[in-house]
């Protein structure tokens, strides 16, 4: 990808929440590198990659962060969800209960994140479907619901990694775009007040722009 990584229009911050083990850190590799680790041990801190993306007639670049293993020791803080434009809350459809705590999941994203924010529920581990827990009907039913965006994948072996981060940042450029069109100054753009610098337009300033931990 090189340089073509370089030459961007929008930074998105994309945050991964759920349960630990439910597959986040994989999910993140197989969608930045294309790869999948078997070995999944715990890291301890929070990891971000990124992506850069065509997106209608712009290319956005896509910061993905993960908790990286913090999940389990609740030390999440609001640094981490400062900036973000969106998240997938990812549970593990063998597991019923990574997908009962979904609720406290979407609270704790709702009390740090911006209320405008764009949110996708992840049903990950498709490919273990015979030891499926939850029902993909129940878990869409919920996501309709609650105003959530909603897909099944596979880190494992690919199976609609591409879509979910895909439709994510697809819905996320179609808010700024229409926030874009509303606002009087064209410089600046944001979905919501406070959140201006993680979807301010990088033409001009090609650094990083939602790195604030």
């Amino acid at each position: 990808m090189g340089s073509a990584e370089e030459d961007y229009n929008f930074v998105f911050k994309v945050v991964l929440i759920g349960e630990s083990g439910v597959g986040k850190t994989n999910l993140l590799s197989r969608f930045t590198r294309n790869e999948f680790n078997h070995d999944s041990r715990t890291t301890i801190g929070v990891e971000f990659s990124t992506r850069t993306i065509l997106v209608g007639d712009a290319m956005v670049k896509a910061q993905i962060w993960d908790t990286a293993g913090l999940e389990r020791y609740r030390a999440i803080t609001s640094a981490y969800y400062r900036g973000a434009v969106g998240a997938l809350v990812v549970f593990d459809i063998t597991k019923h209960q990574t997908y009962d705590v979904v609720d406290r999941w979407l609270k704790e994203l709702y009390d740090h994140a911006e209320a405008s924010i764009v949110v996708m529920l992840v049903g990950n581990k498709t490919d273990l479907a015979q030891a499926r827990e939850v029902p993909m009907e129940e878990a869409k039913m919920f996501a309709d619901n609650n105003g959530l965006l909603f897909v099944e994948t596979s880190a494992l072996d690919s199976t609609n990694v591409e879509q979910a981060f895909e439709t994510i940042l697809k819905e996320i450029f179609h808010k700024v775009q229409k926030q874009k069109q509303r606002s009087s100054q064209s410089n600046v753009v944001s979905l919501a007040g406070e959140s201006a610098e993680s979807t301010a337009p990088a033409q001009t300033e090609k650094r990083p722009c939602c790195v604030a931990l």
